[in-house]
């Protein structure tokens, strides 16, 4: 386990090999024969699902949580719980509503879940730091939570009521700078910035409304001198210079991206890149050889920037 070779891969500088970092989520419930419901809502479960599953995998890094709905959840979106999976948004409050008009506020340390990751983050930091093992903390990305907020009416917004995108979207902004700063202050050396949901659109509608956006986030994990990652899911061709242009030191992508295209795109910008082990393919349904495709990720990562992860 080597977290600063991590830190170092993201930040798109040379290592001796690549970092290995298992995005586990709610399979660190099943690693400890917990319901995934369960394990999110109690810090001790969290913390020791969180050290198990790296210590299992001999983790370089591994996110804290990796539960899209926090955000959300603690401006007031309400859930639906399920026993194998991240949980799911289920109201919408600025679905006819500004979140000025709807009343929305900022969260704070005391609302939705985020006392329970302060508290799971002060157990386990100290047994991953003695692993030598950092901890990412994941942000849901200003596209993926305007979806939370306004329902899927977002996407349609972005083209066709643009003034009410805009005050969904500099709201989820502001959010994911307050998150941003509860992370760091959890100690998580990495903080990513995830939007999966950002490769549904066009380049331009990313400069638009994904770009400025993002940047409350980073301006306070750069500004305190931590590492800064986006994670986007999907064939985001169209929009991955965009990606590269953010004011993140790295992003990380799916199985659905060639990865020497992602490698040259991301040496040119001076990027660290993680990937790319299929998820699908390899992992869940065996289609291929876990190992084979394993063998093809790491020798097109090579060793300028790359971190070996899921795609």
């Amino acid at each position: 386990m080597a977290k600063q070779k991590f830190i170092d891969a993201v930040r798109g500088k040379r290592t001796e090999d690549a970092p290995w970092v298992p995005y586990a989520g709610v399979h660190c419930a099943f690693l400890i024969n917990e319901p995934a419901d369960k394990f999110l809502q109690d810090p001790e479960l969290l913390a020791k699902g969180l050290v198990e599953t790296a210590k299992k995998y001999k983790a370089d890094a591994i996110p804290l949580v990796f539960d899209l709905s926090i955000e959300a959840n603690s401006v007031g979106c309400d859930l639906k719980w399920w026993p194998d999976n991240v949980p799911s948004v289920t109201t919408h409050p600025c679905s006819n509503k500004t979140p000025e008009e709807a009343g929305l506020t900022l969260p704070t340390k005391d609302t939705g879940r985020w006392p329970v990751l302060f508290e799971a983050a002060r157990i386990a930091k100290p047994q991953l730091d003695e692993l030598d093992c950092a901890i990412i903390g994941g942000i849901c990305g200003p596209l993926t939570l305007g979806s939370h907020l306004a329902g899927v009416r977002i996407f349609t917004d972005v083209y066709k009521n643009r003034e009410f995108a805009h005050a969904v979207l500099e709201y989820a902004g502001k959010i994911g700078a307050v998150a941003a700063q509860f992370y760091a202050e959890m100690g998580c050396e990495v903080i990513a910035i995830i939007d999966p949901v950002a490769s549904q659109i066009k380049s331009e509608t990313f400069k638009e409304f994904v770009t400025p956006y993002v940047k409350p986030a980073t301006d306070v994990i750069n500004g305190a001198d931590l590492t800064s990652s986006f994670f986007i899911c999907g064939d985001a061709t169209k929009v991955m210079v965009d990606v590269c242009e953010l004011d993140t030191h790295g992003f990380a992508i799916d199985e659905q991206l060639n990865l020497n295209f992602i490698r040259d795109l991301a040496m040119k910008y001076g990027k660290g890149f993680g990937g790319n082990l299929k998820l699908t393919l390899a992992l869940s349904l065996g289609l291929l050889s876990p190992r084979e495709d394993a063998i093809v990720s790491l020798a097109a990562g090579g060793h300028i920037g790359f971190t070996f992860a899921p795609g």
